[in-house]
């Protein structure tokens, strides 16, 4: 299809945002668009207009409308590469980079030792227990030579289970044994239970904005990701309410305390809300809890509320301990830890290494651990304060301010969009984490994620300052 270069009416603009999302890959042939009254909303236009835009990309052989199922992308009638259309009164601006969820997971793993992250999702070195670790593993290098060369057991170490089981009961969980389970880490525990219950097609709910690798770990799924507006108490009820009756997805994947990126934390009358919606629309929901210590005090929990019937959780220690020592878990069902473990026979023969496991273990069991993750929290308390005083200089505004953890989603001044800042950043080693790689919906452009523990170095605001100026 020939492309003007200006879009002059609405119309013609939220054409020009599909045309977008299709030519930067966020969109892919196959792809379900989001409903009429959920992109109205997104993008503050009517749903006539709405209407008017998929009526006119399905004319130019663009998209195609399902008959009761909505409207679906054909990848016909694009040119190559052509730049999209540009929202009235952008045409001279310069067009944002493609950056997307691998761009960010790439950028942070392959960055050598002299580049600045305050993008990425990690503690820095010295703030994570070394000591421990080295003790950790000058006691298990003297350990049975079978430890150090055997497969472990189909469901890992019994020591951390029994461990895990001793933190749950804490909260109030009474979880047995055959509720339990470790894995490689918390992506393969979600990867694991997607396996188990999704088949290609499926909905699956998640918040928007919400942790970028889910995205990407879904998409690898081939199901429809559909995102509920995300609010400082949880996701948006009415929005969540209308999902479940428009979509029947068979999925909500979310965090419940401190949410990545913004940091939110589930209010009891949310958590409520949402249990009983799931259970009157037969929903299944995976609680990831990877920031639960970071938090001063425990908040809500759905798998606490639930019992683990239809909530499964799932956690690491990449966070807290180590992100090079890989192990994770899931709790949940009986029946469904016993078809995950076959499935993780299957796909990988075992659970977690077994090295890595006892690892995780000694540390939890010595008194340092929370004493390490103490002085953590005080510490993340004092970053998060300083970060938020430096970027209110460049006119960077928190969104909320979190009650723990090490992240701030922040919204930039008016008429600046984090893709290009973060490209820009990019170029003079700082790497930062640009909004619309966690956005389902793509709305959220004008915000960034800052890892305050990563933000020490005076170099990361002055590159920011000159990437805005």
């Amino acid at each position: 299809m020939a492309l003007p270069k200006l879009a002059t009416t609405r119309t013609e603009a939220l054409m020009a945002e599909i045309w977008g999302r299709i030519a930067g890959g966020a969109l892919t042939p196959g792809d379900r668009l989001p409903s009429v009254r959920r992109f109205a909303t997104a993008m503050g236009v009517s749903p006539s207009t709405v209407v008017e835009a998929y009526d006119r990309l399905e004319a130019e052989g663009v998209i195609r409308a399902r008959r009761g199922s909505g409207f679906y992308v054909t990848g016909a009638g694009l040119p190559p590469r052509d730049p999209p259309l540009m929202a009235l009164g952008q045409a001279d601006a310069p067009r944002a980079p493609d950056i997307d969820p691998f761009w960010v997971s790439k950028q942070s793993l392959d960055a050598g030792p002299s580049v600045l992250k305050p993008g990425c999702g990690w503690l820095p070195d010295d703030w994570m227990p070394v000591g421990a670790l080295r003790k950790g593993l000058r006691t298990l290098a003297r350990a049975d030579g079978a430890l150090l060369t055997e497969y472990g057991s189909t469901r890992g170490p019994l020591a951390l289970r029994r461990l895990l089981l001793g933190r749950f009961a804490e909260e109030g969980i009474g979880a047995t044994l055959d509720q339990v389970m470790l894995t490689g880490s918390g992506t393969q525990a979600i990867d694991l239970v997607c396996r188990l219950l999704l088949r290609p097609g499926d909905a699956v709910l998640v918040d928007d904005p919400c942790y970028f690798n889910f995205h990407a770990l879904l998409r690898a799924h081939s199901v429809r990701v559909i995102g509920v507006p995300m609010t400082p108490a949880g996701p948006d009820l009415a929005a969540f309410e209308q999902v479940l009756a428009d979509e029947s997805p068979r999925l909500y994947i979310t965090n419940s305390a401190l949410q990545n990126p913004t940091g939110a934390t589930l209010s009891p009358q949310t958590a409520h809300r949402v249990l009983t919606l799931a259970q009157a629309r037969g929903l299944t929901i995976v609680e990831d809890d990877i920031f639960a210590d970071f938090e001063p005090a425990p908040s809500p929990r759905l798998a606490i509320l639930d019992g683990l019937s239809r909530v499964i959780r799932i956690g690491s220690f990449s966070k807290t301990l180590s992100s090079a020592i890989r192990c994770g878990y899931i709790a949940a069902r009986p029946e469904w830890i016993e078809a995950l473990s076959d499935l993780q026979i299957a796909t990988s023969f075992g659970a977690v290494s077994p090295v890595a496991g006892e690892l995780v273990a000694g540390i939890l069991t010595g008194g340092g651990y929370r004493k390490h993750m103490e002085e953590v929290r005080h510490r993340l308390t004092r970053a998060r304060l300083a970060a938020a005083e430096q970027l209110g200089r460049l006119g960077i505004v928190p969104w909320l301010m979190p009650r723990g953890g090490f992240y701030l989603w922040c919204r930039l001044p008016e008429g600046l969009e984090s893709a290009m800042i973060a490209a820009r950043c990019r170029g003079e080693g700082v790497i930062l984490a640009p909004g619309n790689v966690f956005s389902v919906a793509q709305t959220a452009g004008a915000f960034l994620r800052f890892n305050v523990a990563q933000m020490s170095d005076p170099r990361v605001l002055a590159s920011l300052a000159r990437a805005m100026g």
